[in-house]
């Protein structure tokens, strides 16, 4: 694809990769209203018992005092640090992780993102983003939108892949995965799930996928 508009997502599934590796020209979304039950705030992996839901816990408007008749912009949202969701994820991809194959060659990168306190949920998304470029050796670059387009013009228009919700029609090849012996495939994981068990060849199995 030639352009295309995403979200912003806490790390992502492995089809918002797909299509990222397969983009010339990334633009993100930074103007939409925050919703609820999407890869925003949540992602999910694979644990000893299946398909394993980590959320992020945010403030929500009216804790804030914000009179927005219900809506607040994703780019305003704060993140609940008086919970120790932090400790609580990194115990999930520790337990889930430390057996696959390239854990240990991404922990130490990857470990500052749960100990360092984000105030705002957007900014978390793009540093866990830039992360999961780096480790696979993808040059993320972007740009930013500076108003919300209802419907974008002369551009792919991808953002509803941010929904967890959505119909699934992806379908990514099989690989190898810490528990797929024992229970079955997951698909479109959290693209942790495909760095820790792929590593190097992250970016090459992206690109080859197909939506």
């Amino acid at each position: 694809m030639k352009k295309a508009l995403f979200h912003p997502s806490y790390f992502g599934p492995v089809s918002l990769w797909v299509a990222l590796s397969q983009t010339d020209q990334i633009i993100f979304e930074n103007e939409d209203n925050y919703q609820k039950q999407t890869y925003r705030n949540r992602m999910y992996i694979y644990d000893a018992n299946g398909k394993l839901n980590l959320n992020i816990p945010v403030k929500h408007s009216s804790a804030l005092g914000l009179d927005t008749n219900g809506r607040q912009k994703y780019q305003d949202v704060q993140i609940e640090n008086d919970f120790d969701w932090q400790v609580r994820h990194w115990r999930a991809l520790q337990t889930s992780y430390q057996t696959s194959p390239f854990f240990e060659f991404y922990e130490d990168e990857c470990y500052p993102l749960y100990e360092k306190k984000f105030k705002f949920l957007m900014d978390f998304n793009y540093r866990c983003m830039e992360f999961a470029a780096e480790a696979m050796q993808f040059d993320l670059e972007f740009a930013k939108t500076s108003e919300y387009i209802l419907e974008p013009e002369n551009v792919t228009d991808l953002r509803s892949l941010v929904s967890a919700k959505r119909k699934q029609s992806f379908q990514n090849e099989p690989y190898t995965q810490v528990f797929s012996e024992k229970l079955k495939f997951e698909n479109d994981l959290s693209i942790l799930d495909l760095l820790f068990n792929e590593g190097p060849n992250t970016l090459a199995y992206l690109q080859r996928q197909e939506l």
